[in-house]
């Protein structure tokens, strides 16, 4: 088992891989940022009522869209544009496999699971790029953004155990990290994508 609970650790093959496409990483990059500011608003417009979850999540938001700026300077100092949003084939296979429940607080717990897988994973990669890619900008880069997405993982399984008994988010969070291993296992190597 590797850090953050996760159950398979990237592919070694992914960091260099990802070193010799860093415009392609940086671009998924920033619509990854984008995508989790998004998420945590979309958690807050639907579970409003939920003091805890606007209060944790206001300051994510925020600190996310910082993020997606800081990933869009890196585009602009190596004058790559933006370009389109990738489809995300490790986000999409994920939510394929999280259950939908009448229960409002149940449906609750999985999307903020997912959350929490993603930022779990995200945090890995981050890791392996400040620990090995060649630019010493993007080292330090993605070492500051590792230890934020640390943060932003424990918050969702925090928020979890909040609103619903803490077993039974344990049970689901390992039930859901053997299903990302799994995914994981499947997915082809791809330098080009942060998942």
């Amino acid at each position: 088992m590797t850090t953050l609970g996760l159950e398979l650790p990237t592919d070694p093959r992914w960091v260099n891989i990802a070193g010799m496409n860093i415009g392609e990483i940086l671009i998924d990059h920033a619509y990854c940022e984008q995508k989790a500011a998004s998420s945590c608003i979309s958690l807050i417009v639907q579970y409003p009522e939920k003091v805890e979850l606007v209060e944790v999540l206001t300051p994510v938001v925020a600190e996310e869209w910082g993020h997606f700026q800081r990933v869009l300077k890196e585009l602009k100092k190596r004058n790559i544009p933006l370009g389109r949003q990738r489809k995300d084939l490790y986000v999409n296979a994920l939510q394929a496999q999280m259950r939908s429940s009448s229960n409002y607080d149940e449906n609750l717990m999985e999307k903020l699971l997912l959350n929490a897988l993603i930022e779990a994973r995200s945090c890995e990669r981050f890791k392996l790029l400040s620990e090995q890619i060649a630019d010493d900008s993007l080292r330090k880069f993605y070492y500051d953004l590792m230890v934020s997405e640390a943060g932003h993982y424990r918050n969702f399984i925090e928020l979890a155990e909040a609103y619903m008994p803490a077993g039974v988010v344990r049970k689901r969070w390992k039930e859901i990290l053997e299903l990302e291993a799994g995914i994981m296992a499947t997915l082809e190597v791809r330098g080009d994508r942060m998942h």
